[in-house]
């Protein structure tokens, strides 16, 4: 694990406000489609990495 319990937490919180804001814009006509899922797909990555479930560019090593 890269973070710590208490800061997953907030940060998975955040999180779901953030995908939330998105997907709102999104419905607004403010983000297209390939836009929304950019900014979900890259920013869930990113939650994955602080719980140390992710490894950046893991799947092209060798």
């Amino acid at each position: 694990m890269k973070a710590s319990q208490e800061f997953i937490k907030q940060l998975e919180d955040l999180y779901q406000a953030y995908e939330k804001e998105v997907q709102e814009k999104s419905k607004d006509g403010l983000l297209a489609e390939s836009s929304l899922r950019t900014y979900l797909l890259h920013s869930s990555n990113f939650v994955k990495w602080c719980r140390g479930n992710f490894d950046p560019g893991g799947r092209n090593k060798k």
